[in-house]
């Protein structure tokens, strides 16, 4: 948001320079980004002179053109072409010399005008941007002093705008009022000379005749509704002054009435809206629902849905407008129109945030009443906006103002004590202070107690309602920085549980961080479409977000993999084919079958996401191998390790096939959830990310594997002395056979003695049956305890090969 340092001062009184107050909002909790010097015109006009026509003829190629001389006081006169009918001899002008950036971003460049050469431009009103006259060029005085800046001579000013950002509870800062207020409390509890004061509205009169009236049908909707009929206002250009406060904080100006409702927008934070009073058919405004599918064409010519819920501004024959959020096209003001209805309004926050969100509309009306509108400000808003357009546009009142307000909105009473208040505080600031605050804030003293008071909170103050909500206030005005850090600090240790889950985590993390794996965050909330047909994550199961940023951003997500691809395709697109990359965050799902009210309905749990996918970069000296299942298998294998977990000792499923093409589930014994599930996705799913290449990716439940952890016990034991034996097996096998059922068959048969199996080849081809395979296995063997004979070697050797051949059929090779 921007702040115009001179806009401010209109309400704000003081001598304090514009670092000055922003250094001050800083620490009343007014976030401030920067302090900026803007041009009063942008540029300044550097590189427009005052200049002299020295001579001026008729174009030889054209009967609209000159070839004037011109003296801009560099000592050499230069050539220019002008086109204004009024150009001659003798004339002061303001000239932009070559390089000269005119607003519009216009640069002036060396050109040839019908073969002249031209070495820059005499300038019209408008081409400056000081005026609208384009009926020729600017005819100075003939005292102007040749050579003297534009900048200069116009007496152009700088002006302090400061930018800055509030919090979402903060709306009350989102005006010049509102920072006014703040700073005047802050100045007033340090003395600092100021004068406060709201703009004088006393001059309001309500007018003969009758005004239109206002008819409310919901009052849940608008609790308060205002109105003013001026009749007999002229549309036209704003005044100077107001069109360079709203330039000063980067709005165009559009025309004398709407002004008025943005510059009222951003003095007091109340939201305004003016409808041609003409198009008031019926007679009355209406305040109602939207019936559902009723249609809206907006400012923006859009034709809009609107559903039951939205808040409608509506005439006799349909709507008007969206209330609080968008102007409608047909009732808006224009330069043919004359009589003028003026609405300012509370609507109900969560209404307005809801239409904004369903209607993809963030307007500056619906920033502030989806957070919450001050409601005590609307009658005097109104007022205010009326005898502006009767000073820039004319016209006069009619009627007396309409006003709907069946059940005012109450302060909130908060019961303070002071003594309390010094301890949340952790300081003693006086009772006087507190109270000095509190008052300089525009809080009501229902009651005042030696040891406290009861006071109403001010109804711009949307988020107070306790006591510790007020010492916040307090606090902010007083400054953080004023409370003094105590010379001793007391504080509790508690016992960190062993093993401690953050530091595993970082130790997983940076075991794939050293194995090549980058880290990725990714948002939690993603759009329900990606599990539309699925059946492993059914879009049913999704935990839904009740009011959506985007349909894209309407879900929890129900995995990693998804938010993978995304990353994938993210990378892809810009020429990195090559990826490994790791995430760490949780995963949401709720059970269909439950009603949603209760939270066992809802389950979330973190989990690990690894993918891999491309070839690396080729190098002179190796071949990289391009990335696929068993590589990635081949790290989370490592990682079970780690924790003294094998993955050929646990019981191993088929993956998703509508997420994997090929893959597995693992899943420890006695637990029914799956530990991890790795494989390749399925190209029809990477192909609705627009990924075309292999994409392998695996997903691990961190509850599951911190089960392990915990589990996992590390016992040292002194190095072997005695030497190991390596025996390779070549079997002929069934393809129904697997790897991990000849593992297990290994180890249950020679456990005290086998170290390790490998598998280091497999064979499907020539002189091998259809239906057969070859596995070329590699074994480690190793006594502890002495060192093996040939005999017991081939005696073990001999017992696995018998296994292999009464389990599995198994021929040797």
């Amino acid at each position: 948001m921007k702040l115009s340092y001179n806009w401010l001062k209109d309400y704000l009184e003081s001598d304090l320079t514009p670092q000055q107050i922003a250094d001050a909002m800083t620490a009343i909790g007014i976030e401030v980004d920067s302090v900026e010097e803007q041009e009063e015109i942008p540029g300044g006009l550097e590189g427009v002179v005052v200049a002299e026509v020295i001579e001026c003829e008729p174009h030889p190629d054209s009967d609209h053109l000159h070839v004037t001389k011109v003296n801009d006081g560099t000592g050499e006169p230069l050539t220019v072409v002008c086109g204004a009918p009024n150009v001659s001899k003798g004339q002061k002008v303001l000239f932009a010399r070559i390089g000269a950036v005119l607003p519009g971003d216009f640069k002036i460049k060396k050109s040839k005008l019908r073969g002249v050469e031209s070495m820059g431009m005499i300038c019209a009103e408008d081409e400056l941007g000081i005026g609208n006259d384009h009926a020729g060029i600017m005819v100075l005085p003939g005292d102007a002093v040749v050579g003297t800046p534009a900048k200069e001579y116009l007496h152009l000013k700088t002006e302090a705008v400061i930018e800055y950002e509030i919090t979402a509870n903060r709306v009350d800062a989102a005006s010049h009022i509102g920072v006014a207020r703040d700073l005047y409390a802050w100045m007033r509890l340090n003395n600092i000379p100021c004068k406060f004061h709201y703009p004088d509205v006393s001059a309001y009169k309500d007018g003969d005749g009758n005004a239109i009236p206002i008819d409310v049908e919901d009052a849940t909707a608008a609790p308060r509704y205002t109105g003013i009929t001026i009749r007999g206002a002229k549309v036209g250009p704003s005044p100077e002054w107001l069109q360079k406060k709203l330039i000063s904080i980067g709005l165009r100006p559009i025309d004398n009435i709407v002004d008025v409702s943005n510059f009222v927008l951003f003095e007091l934070g109340q939201p305004l809206h003016t409808f041609d009073a003409s198009k008031i058919t019926g007679g009355k405004v209406i305040v109602r629902r939207a019936t559902e599918g009723e249609k809206l064409v907006t400012l923006d010519g859009v034709e809009r849905t609107l559903s039951a819920s939205d808040i409608v501004i509506a005439n006799a024959d349909g709507p008007m407008c969206i209330a609080g959020v968008f102007g409608g096209k047909e009732s808006g003001v224009s330069q043919t129109t004359t009589d003028i209805f003026i609405e300012s309004a509370y609507f109900d926050p969560g209404s307005i945030r809801k239409t904004s969100k369903s209607q993809g509309l963030q307007t500056d009306a619906s920033f502030r009443y989806e957070r919450g509108a001050d409601p005590s400000i609307c009658e005097y808003a109104c007022k205010r906006a009326a005898l502006l357009i009767q000073e820039v546009a004319g016209g006069h009142v009619e009627g007396n103002m309409q006003e709907f307000y069946p059940e005012p909105i109450r302060k909130e009473v908060i019961d303070l004590d002071y003594d309390r208040i010094e301890d949340f505080i952790g300081k003693k600031i006086g009772h006087d202070t507190i109270e000095k605050i509190l008052t300089s804030l525009a809080y009501d003293f229902v009651e005042r107690r030696p040891d406290g008071a009861k006071v109403a909170a001010p109804t711009y103050m949307v988020d107070v309602y306790r006591e510790c909500d007020v010492v916040e206030e307090i606090l902010r005005i007083y400054g953080y920085n004023n409370v003094d850090l105590p010379m001793h600090m007391k504080m509790s240790v508690n016992a960190t549980p062993k093993p401690e889950p953050e530091a595993v985590r970082n130790g997983i993390s940076n075991f794939l961080a050293a194995n090549g794996f980058v880290e990725t965050m990714n948002n939690s909330i993603t759009k329900s479409a990606y599990y539309a047909g699925l059946k492993t994550y059914p879009e049913e199961r999704c935990v839904r977000i009740v009011n959506p940023l985007s349909t894209d951003l309407n879900v929890m997500r129900q995995n990693l993999i998804f938010n993978g691809l995304e990353v994938v395709a993210y990378n892809v697109n810009r020429q990195m084919t090559n990826l490994k990359f790791f995430e760490y965050g949780s995963v949401y799902s709720r059970d269909p079958q439950k009603d949603g009210k209760t939270l066992d309905a809802y389950e979330e749990h973190p989990a690990f996401g690894l993918f891999m996918t491309g070839t690396p970069e080729k190098a002179w000296n190796y071949q990289p191998a391009k990335s696929d299942f068993f590589q990635l298998k081949g790290y989370l294998d490592l990682l079970m390790k780690r924790f003294g977990a094998d993955l050929y000792q646990m019981q191993a499923a088929p993956a998703p096939g509508d997420v994997f093409s090929e893959g597995n589930a693992y899943t420890m014994p006695g637990q029914q959830i799956p530990l991890a599930v790795i494989g390749t996705v399925l190209p029809a799913l990477a192909k609705k990310f627009d990924v075309k290449q292999p994409v392998f990716a695996c997903e691990i439940n961190w509850n599951m594997l911190f089960t392990l952890v915990k589990r996992d016990k590390v016992h040292f034991t002194e190095l072997p002395k005695f030497p190991e034996v390596r025996r390779d097996l070549a079997l002929l096998l069934d393809e129904s056979v697997s790897y991990a059922d000849l593992h297990k068959a290994a180890f249950k048969t020679a456990k005290k003695l086998l170290k390790s199996v490998s598998l280091f080849d497999v064979y499907r081809g020539d002189k091998i049956p259809s239906e057969k395979k070859q596995y070329a296995l590699s074994f480690v063997l190793q006594d502890p305890e002495k060192t093996l004979t040939d005999e017991a070697v081939e005696q073990i050797m001999s017992k696995l090969l018998s296994s292999f051949q009464n389990q599995f059929g198994a021929i040797l090779r």
